[in-house]
């Protein structure tokens, strides 16, 4: 760490002669200190402003890796939602049919309406099973990919900052202030997607 030099004013010392003679020395005063600069040396910590700020909002929106993932997820709600209308559709029928057997004394005996209804628990369980095995699931795949994204963008940020050498990468959130010229978030962006490609995944292009 620097040795910074400091200069300070020295204590000015006011020295009182006293007269020697009464006609002499009456009306004399002394004159003023000399006024010295002392030399103080002292380890300080020299502060630094080596610093660089990102924002998160957008390198989720342009992160490759992420439009993979939301891709993926969408895909996935779609499946769950799919399974869900047919289960459901099922249900319904079942449900249906048997309240017509009902009012239309369709059932010859209480042994059958029970076998019915039995059947339609089964299945009502047996949906509510199958549907939440998918939801846990996608709530797992959502862990993992938020794992992944985090473990890409440290991994990436160490990288970068090896040839920068900056002191601290910041993330911008809102009601904080920054100077514009320190946001690298599009460096980020870039870099971030580079190493995806070069690992091989091409993101897909975007259909309008």
């Amino acid at each position: 760490m620097k040795k910074i030099t400091l200069a300070a004013s020295a204590i000015a010392i006011m020295l009182l002669g006293s007269s020697c003679s009464g006609k002499e020395g009456a009306n004399e005063t002394a004159a003023p200190a000399e006024k010295k600069t002392v030399k103080v040396e002292s380890d300080t910590f020299e502060p630094t402003t080596n610093i660089r700020y990102y924002n998160m909002d957008s390198v989720m929106a342009n992160y490759d890796l992420v439009k993979t993932f939301n891709e993926a997820n969408l895909r996935t709600m779609t499946e769950l939602q799919n399974a869900q209308r047919s289960r459901e559709g099922e249900l319904n029928r079942m449900a249906s049919n048997i309240q017509q057997k009902v009012q239309s004394n369709g059932y010859l005996s209480e042994a059958s309406y029970n076998a019915d209804m039995s059947e339609l628990n089964k299945k009502q369980q047996a949906a509510q099973n199958y549907l939440g095995s998918l939801q846990a699931k996608a709530q797992e795949e959502a862990l993992r990919q938020q794992e992944e994204f985090i473990d890409s963008l440290n991994n990436f940020l160490a990288e970068y900052n090896k040839t920068r050498h900056y002191d601290a990468i910041l993330l911008y959130a809102p009601g904080e202030l920054f100077n514009p010229a320190l946001d690298i978030t599009d460096d980020i962006i870039n870099g971030l997607n580079s190493r995806y490609t070069r690992a091989g995944v091409k993101p897909e292009k975007e259909t309008k």
